[in-house]
């Protein structure tokens, strides 16, 4: 019997890892629905889906290794970058997915969340207030009318699984759909800014750079305090803090 490895554990969702095959057990079976039917849309290298038992889906393990993890140095080639972006590039072209996904949130709703947590992590003194006024005046740029693409929502470096220069499987499709093809590229690049340059290359097509460094604000500012009381270390050195820090 293999052993089982927890790779993530939280009050919403569980991942474990037996052998080749990755279990997730999540309650919130909609998001599990919207993961299945992603990856079979999706024109890029996805998991194998062995079997959906509610509240458990299987999934097989992508070959190669991830393209990095948040707050270590990637030991990954700049043509792997590349390759990342690429991928990416190729799904943000396909035919958009009929539902919203978490790159896709109303403005209105995300500025009012922004402002709303802005507030709290000044007011419990997790952050200072100078360094998170600075980071929502740049977050703002984030904030603009864009075209819907068939984006991943939560392609953080740990998504993305390569070999050699080659992207071989991206995984974690929960948050799926509809959004804002920038969020996506900033997502990948969070705390890894030095490979922002390689992404670009192989995505193919001009970037609004300061908009994804925006998205870097607005993404660390909302789960900086989430990510504490998960379980989940935000001041580790390169994450989410580290970030925040840099656009002072």
């Amino acid at each position: 019997m293999d052993e089982v490895e927890v790779v993530v554990a939280h009050s919403e969702r569980a991942t474990l890892r037996v052998g080749d095959v990755f279990l997730k057990v999540d309650a919130d079976q909609a998001r599990i629905g919207v993961e299945v039917d992603a990856m079979a849309l999706a024109p890029v290298p996805t998991p194998e889906v062995l079997w959906r038992r509610p509240p458990v889906l299987a999934i097989a393990a992508v070959p190669g290794t991830a393209l990095g993890r948040l707050g270590e140095p990637s030991t990954a080639s700049p043509a792997a970058w590349a390759a990342a972006g690429a991928a990416i590039r190729k799904l943000h072209d396909a035919p958009l997915p009929p539902w919203p996904g978490g790159a896709g949130r109303d403005l209105a709703e995300l500025r009012a969340d922004l402002d709303n947590e802005c507030e709290r992590l000044v007011t419990i003194g997790s952050l200072p207030a100078g360094l998170v006024t600075r980071n929502r005046e740049v977050a703002e740029a984030a904030l603009r009318p864009w075209t819907p693409v068939f984006t991943h929502g939560d392609l953080q470096i740990t998504h993305v699984f390569v070999e050699g220069d080659e992207v071989t499987g991206i995984i974690d499709w929960s948050e799926a759909g509809q959004g804002d093809a920038l969020f996506d590229l900033a997502i990948l690049t969070l705390g890894h800014e030095e490979h922002l340059g390689d992404v670009v290359a192989g995505y193919g097509t001009d970037v609004d750079l300061d908009v994804i460094r925006a998205w870097w604000s607005l993404r660390s500012l909302l789960v900086v305090r989430w990510l504490g009381e998960h379980g989940f270390d935000p001041f580790a050195p390169g994450c989410e803090v580290d970030v925040l820090r840099s656009r002072m």
